[in-house]
């Protein structure tokens, strides 16, 4: 087979799925892109085996059809080199090998059995959902960052979508941190949850921000696909239950705080700088209309303390936080001020925008305290 395509369309589309790719893998193929040449239209995958994603772009000139799986590394190198110009590919799938043709040039290598390499399994028994892009990269954004790390337990290293036929809610937490985003108004016909690992997720984040499509969900009990533009994506979803989130959130929180974004977290920047950077622990008390944030490190005989203002209704408080945790809560907060709820020095806090109209989206962020040094 053989086909003329321009190099930054090709390129484009190669490095829109190449965050699939690993560094290390235990079959030589999955190093690969699978090429599919039918009726001018080429189909280029890229997998890991538990993510599979591909996309699709119109070929200038073509002459055959074929499968054929191509080096990726050596591929997208090349074709970082060139400026705008048609590339030539001519294909001998007996042989196996790949001879690329550009302006004065001609390159040669080998490549694999199109056939050996590993497609995405068809499913059935199938819901689908359509959400706007900015929704779901809003929702990604939000959570992906809570998510954990800690293999033993994996139904917390991914983010769980919890659907309704009113409305979807996005979960992530990673036992010390826990982040709820909800949009209402989906068209969802009947409840399903799932939880989806945070690779693809991370893939979805980095492109959906190029697109103002919808993007089609479709998933059932084992795995998920998500559809937009030339681009759609496959993954195993991760086998477990999800920790009942409804029932660690707090309710009942007397102390309120609302504080100026910008403000607090350059404080809480500046103190922890000063603080014991294993334990990234910082102190915060709060009394009357001003908030005291500090920390010290005693074995480099460091500390340091801000006090800024505040509107707080409640009690007294002193209570203890992970610098790095909650500034990555306040971080993600889009609005010009947020507000905190707590209820005791060993309770967990809440981190809340403080919206200046009704939205149909809500972000609940849930930060657990860390015992204090007296």
């Amino acid at each position: 087979m053989k086909f003329i395509v321009s190099s930054n369309l090709l390129l484009k589309n190669l490095q829109s799925i190449a965050g699939i790719l690993n560094a290390r893998n235990t079959m030589p193929i999955l190093d690969d892109f699978l090429f599919v040449l039918s009726n001018g239209t080429l189909k280029i995958t890229a997998s890991d085996l538990e993510t599979t994603m591909s996309t699709e772009l119109t070929v200038d000139i073509y002459e055959g059809e074929g499968t054929i799986a191509i080096p990726a590394k050596t591929l997208t190198d090349m074709l970082k080199t060139f400026s705008d110009i048609p590339i030539t590919f001519t294909i001998d799938e007996v042989k196996q090998s790949v001879e690329i043709s550009a302006c004065d040039g001609n390159y040669r290598m080998s490549g694999h059995n199109g056939d050996e390499f590993p497609k995405a399994p068809e499913f059935d028994d199938t819901n689908k959902i359509s959400l706007p892009a900015d929704t779901l990269t809003n929702a990604i954004s939000k959570t992906l960052f809570a998510t954990s790390n800690e293999e033993l337990r994996p139904v917390i290293t991914g983010v769980l979508f919890d659907i309704y036929p009113e409305e979807i809610i996005f979960v992530a937490t990673d036992a010390h941190k826990l982040v709820k985003y909800s949009k209402i108004s989906t068209a969802a016909n009947e409840s399903s949850s799932f939880i989806v690992p945070k690779k693809p997720l991370n893939q979805l984040k980095n492109i959906l921000a190029n697109t103002t499509s919808d993007v089609e969900i479709e998933y059932n009990a084992t795995n998920v696909t998500f559809s937009f533009d030339n681009i759609k994506l496959f993954s195993r979803l991760i086998n477990g239950t999800f920790p009942n989130y409804a029932s660690i959130i707090p309710t009942n929180n007397p102390n309120t705080l609302q504080i100026d974004k910008n403000n607090f977290i350059n404080s809480l920047r500046r103190v922890s700088f000063f603080a014991n950077q294993s334990t990234n622990q910082i102190r915060i008390a709060i009394s009357g209309q001003t908030i005291t944030i500090s920390g010290e490190d005693i074995e480099y005989a460091s500390e340091a303390k801000e006090i800024i203002a505040c509107e707080y209704d409640g009690s007294d408080i002193v209570i203890g936080f992970n610098s790095r945790f909650l500034m990555e809560m306040v971080s993600h907060v889009d609005t010009p001020k947020i507000r905190v709820e707590l209820s005791a020095p060993n309770r967990a806090a809440l981190v809340l925008p403080v919206e200046e109209e009704e939205s149909d989206e809500k972000l609940t962020m849930l930060i657990s305290p860390v015992m204090l040094n007296n």
